[in-house]
């Protein structure tokens, strides 16, 4: 279902929904946003509390015996995890489901409680900006799109918090924890500032300014390393898949990126990821810049599509829509174009492969997701560069959704950490309470 999310002055917002749950947030107090201002967390955690939260979202309903054996815990441990997780009420106690006769607390099982909670995800795009809203399972409750705003950082800053604090004011029977920002660029995750070159922003005060504007603590993240982390936290991983694997994920859209998963942790360097804009490739279809993001982005690909009078060269249908329609209705100089786009892609991620010899290989974003048919083409050049033993190809688990799924993860990643201690950071303060 579409509908229209009228945001604060400068963006008009199309709404894509995802079956919504019910409308919620208390408004949030002002504090010292510099408090608040929290560096990402994307790794699998291993602290009691954490793993018994894990435990709980896995397999809940679910009975405290059954979390010390699949953690490894002590039972002591565990009873006094899940009282703390009691006590901050996101864990919740099944007494319909003790077993008959068991006497105790102990014996009453547990699970999540998500009804009353929700995070903020807002995943900013060179062109389209996703706001989410994201459940303790990681679950979508609801997305809105909206173009990503344009002009000086200041004033575009501006209207993408009142955005997202007019959103959060459409939830009234859901507590929002935790704001979660992706983004291309370079992060700096323990200020939240971020330089976009695209966008135009330098030291950009992301972070600082949804937390000044909602009140809530803010992680930002290199978008790429939140999509990784979505899928290390998130996806449903191969069961060979080790915790102490490594995991090379690459994503094309408008971008290109990859990042790296290293024993349960998304490698994020203190400089910022490092890039592969710039990799040698070699197209005279998609432009001949001879770079791989010039090469397979969608614009590359809106330019030869033009050229070619694929498409109208402006207007409404002048969109990738329009040339995945025309590819899949048969024209031949579409289809050519897609596929020369998945070969430049296939012999990326085999140099990437090679150079990094991952235990497990992931392909994400639209220039893959949006036009699966071309995946064997991927995968066969893939095949032909790489000089190593064969190796599968796995497409994300989120599909079109991978950006929202990055945004999400980003704003579970403290919860997910240490559950306890981010209830306490997360809880509503009177602006003096915070000096």
């Amino acid at each position: 279902m579409r509908a229209t999310l009228t945001p604060d002055p400068a963006v008009s917002a199309s709404v894509r929904r995802l079956p919504s749950k019910r409308p919620l947030a208390a408004a949030p107090c002002r504090v010292n946003h510099q408090r608040r201002v929290v560096a990402p967390s994307l790794k699998v955690a291993d602290a009691a509390a954490a793993s018994v939260f894990a435990a709980a979202r896995a397999r809940g309903p679910i009975a405290r015996d059954a979390i010390a054996r699949s953690t490894g815990l002590s039972i002591a441990t565990v009873n006094r995890q899940v009282s703390a997780l009691l006590d901050a009420e996101i864990l919740r106690e099944r007494a319909d489901l003790a077993v008959s006769g068991a006497i105790g607390r102990p014996r009453v099982p547990v699970e999540v409680n998500h009804e009353p909670f929700l995070t903020l995800g807002i995943h900013i795009g060179a062109k389209t900006t996703s706001i989410v809203a994201t459940d303790l399972f990681g679950r979508t409750l609801d997305v809105v799109e909206t173009p990503t705003p344009r002009g000086p950082q200041d004033a575009a800053l501006a209207v993408l918090s009142a955005s997202a604090r007019k959103y959060l004011s459409r939830w009234h029977r859901r507590r929002p924890l935790w704001v979660g920002v992706a983004a291309g660029g370079v992060v700096d995750g323990s200020t939240g500032h971020l330089d976009h070159p695209r966008l135009g922003w330098l030291q950009a005060p992301v972070g600082p300014v949804l937390a000044e504007s909602l009140g809530l603590p803010v992680s930002v993240a290199s978008h790429v390393d939140a999509m990784a982390g979505a899928e290390l936290l998130l996806g449903n991983r191969r069961p060979a898949t080790a915790p102490s694997s490594t995991s090379l994920y690459v994503y094309a859209r408008e971008t290109v990126g990859f990042a790296l998963s290293i024993d349960g942790r998304v490698h994020s360097p203190a400089g910022g990821p490092g890039t592969i804009a710039a990799l040698p490739v070699q197209s005279e279809l998609l432009g001949r810049s001879g770079q791989l993001e010039s090469t397979v982005s969608d614009e590359a690909v809106l330019t030869a599509a033009r050229r070619d009078r694929i498409i109208v060269a402006d207007g409404p249908t002048s969109t990738m829509a329009s040339v995945l329609r025309a590819a899949r209705q048969g024209n031949a100089a579409a289809q050519a174009l897609l596929a020369e786009r998945a070969r430049v892609l296939g012999e990326a991620v085999a140099l990437l492969r090679d150079m990094l010899n991952p235990d497990d290989l992931v392909v994400g974003g639209q220039a893959f997701t949006e036009y699966p048919e071309a995946m064997p083409l991927v995968e066969a050049a893939f095949a032909a560069r790489s000089v190593l033993p064969a190796r599968d190809i796995r497409m994300t688990t989120f599909g079109n959704r991978v950006q929202e799924a990055g945004a999400g993860v980003v704003s579970l990643g403290g919860l997910y950490a240490d559950p306890i201690a981010a209830m306490r950071r997360s809880a509503p303060r009177r602006p003096e309470a915070a000096s």
